[in-house]
This record gives structure tokens, C-alpha cells and sequence, in this order.
């Protein structure tokens, strides 16, 4: 448990590193990065850590998926918290390492409704679900599965990160949408960003047992 530990913890210090880090060094060059490639940047590190990591823990690099995949009976009830803290904790470096290095942003990343924040709730829920849809359909047990996994889940994260970022912030990760506003000072709605994406996630698991009963 402690190499799975780990590599979800290097996991998702290197997705709210790279992807946050984008979005701040974004605002730090008056749109060097843009949106669209702060997009590609959380689809392909997401890509790359299933790929490095995937063998190991799965990569989940979001509560809400070890939620899902424990709720689905992929995940053992007694590993969930390891998951679930790992994660946080390695949001967190990465969150405090962007403060060191850029002290004067003010967000950090952080994700913040751009309209009321019941419209980004339904749109993190149901962002998520079709993430967690893709996830769970590509993943055998807690282990990504297959040469083109990491491809499929990396471009459903930049697809929805395209097209709903500027509205909600297309966070669909409890702890990606925690550490920055924390750190940050952000925590406005900060609820949005913590219940929607494990509601959506959850809601996956009666519908790919449906689709996936035998009988």
C-alpha cells in the first residue's frame, strides 16, 4: 500500500503541478499558455501519469474516482483512505510549490463558477460522469488496462476541460479543486467543486452495472 500511497501522490502533484501551473503561468505572461492549451496540458499530463503510474496504483489522481471504483467493488474499502489522503496531500505540494514560485498569483489555479454556482455544480456533475464512464470502461480492478486507456481518459479530461473550463473550471477532481483554493484563499465555492464531481462519479456505478449485467 505504500508504493500505491506514493504513486498517487506523485500522481497528482504532477497533474495539479502541470495543470494549475499552466492556468498560473497563463495569467503570469498575459496569456502565453491560453486556454486552449491549459486544456492540453491537463489531458496529456493525466495521459502521461496512467501511463508512468498506471500499473502501479491505477492512477486515479482523484477521490472521486477511488470513490467510484470502490463503490463499484474495484477498490478495496481499506485502501480508499490511503487513496483519498495520498492524492490531497500530493494537490497540496503541488499547490504550495506554485505559491513559492509565482507568490504574487492570486488563484493559483483555483476553479471559480464563472456564472451561479448551481450551473457549474451540473456541469461538474455531469462532466464527471462521462469521465468516470470512460474510466471505468477502459479499467480492469484498480489498474488502467489496455494501450489506448490513457489516450481515452487523457482526451475526455482535454475535451471537457476545452469546452467547460471557462464556465466552471472543469475540475472534475475534489482534490485538484481543494489544494489551490486553500492555499489561495479561494474557498468561496469551493462545495461546488467537492460534492459535484463525486456525486457524478458515483452516479456511473448503477449505470455501467446495467450495462454490463450479464443476463
Amino acid at each position: 500500500m505504500i508504493r500505491k500511497s506514493i504513486s498517487e501522490l506523485l500522481g497528482t502533484f504532477a497533474l495539479v503541478f502541470c495543470g494549475t501551473g499552466a492556468m498560473v503561468i497563463d495569467k503570469e505572461t498575459g496569456g502565453g499558455v491560453s486556454h486552449v492549451g491549459v486544456a492540453i496540458t491537463f489531458g496529456l499530463i493525466v495521459m502521461a501519469m496512467i501511463y508512468s503510474l498506471g500499473e502501479i496504483s491505477g492512477a486515479h489522481l482523484n477521490p472521486a474516482v477511488s470513490i467510484a471504483f470502490t463503490l463499484a467493488g474495484r477498490l478495496p474499502v481499506k485502501a480508499l483512505g490511503y487513496y483519498i489522503v495520498s492524492q490531497i496531500f500530493g494537490a497540496f505540494l503541488a499547490s504550495m510549490t506554485l505559491k513559492l514560485l509565482f507568490p504574487s498569483n492570486e488563484l493559483l489555479g483555483a476553479t471559480l463558477p464563472a456564472g451561479a454556482a448551481l450551473q457549474s455544480f451540473a456541469l461538474e456533475f455531469i462532466l464527471t460522469y462521462f469521465l468516470m464512464l470512460v474510466i471505468i470502461n477502459v479499467a480492469t480492478g484498480s489498474k488502467e488496462q489496455g494501450l489506448f486507456a490513457g489516450i481515452a481518459i487523457g482526451s475526455v479530461v482535454l475535451l471537457e476541460a476545452m469546452f467547460a473550463g471557462p464556465i466552471c473550471g472543469a475540475s472534475m477532481n475534489p482534490a485538484r479543486s481543494l489544494a489551490p483554493a486553500v492555499v489561495s484563499g479561494h474557498t468561496e465555492a469551493l462545495w461546488v467543486y467537492l460534492i459535484a464531481p463525486v456525486a457524478g462519479a458515483a452516479s456511473v456505478i448503477p449505470t455501467w452495472k446495467y450495462l454490463n449485467h450479464k443476463g
